[in-house]
């Protein structure tokens, strides 16, 4: 018998962790907004499953490496162990359009806002047995891109107001996420578990 399950899908850059401008490729540029561990400990003891979903070009674009990205995940899940808590999956979208390489452009579908990443997970999760309640799972990102995806996918977006705020822009386009919050600990706890 399959097991339902609630998600909560995340950006990475500028959702969890502090947007630097660029590419985090190390460790040391790698800095916790204030709050965000805290909620996703809060979102996993509420019974939410973790998914990170990050487009990370800067492979493509050779500024920075497969290894440097899965190094600087790897050290999210020990930054969130402080915390007595984790993410369940990981999903990175390394390609980029105008910057095409064979080796990356197989994963085309996968850069938000498509929602390959999402699919891939709830593929994933499938075959542990576990089906996903799309309508009561969520999608939190700081970019139009992580709200048009969450859209796309089935879920429910939720824009935060950190990295890039792109909330103007969500209103000028009409592609608008289900709410507002400032950051990410506000989003899980004033709308998601509220």
């Amino acid at each position: 018998m399959a097991e339902t399950v609630r998600v909560l899908f995340l950006d990475r850059d500028g959702t969890i962790n502090e947007d630097i401008g660029s590419y985090v490729t190390s460790r040391e540029q790698f800095r916790l907004i204030e709050g965000a561990a805290e909620a996703v400990a809060l979102a996993r003891s509420a019974g939410f499953r973790i998914v990170v979903v990050t487009n990370q070009a800067g492979v493509a674009r050779g500024i920075t490496t497969i290894e440097q990205v899965e190094d600087v995940n790897r050290y999210l899940n020990e930054l969130l162990a402080a915390w007595g808590t984790s993410y369940d999956r990981c999903y990175y979208c390394p390609s980029h359009p105008d910057y095409p390489n064979p080796l990356y452009d197989r994963d085309a579908g996968c850069r938000k806002p498509e929602p390959g990443m999402v699919e891939r997970a709830i593929a994933d999760f499938f075959a542990e047995g576990q089906i996903v309640d799309r309508s009561r799972s969520f999608f939190i990102g700081d970019k139009i891109v992580d709200v048009e995806c969450g859209l796309r996918a089935g879920l429910r977006p939720v824009l935060v107001r950190t990295g890039h705020n792109e909330e103007r822009i969500c209103i000028e386009r009409g592609i608008m996420p289900e709410h507002i919050a400032d950051d990410l600990y506000r989003a899980v706890t004033g709308h998601i578990l509220a």
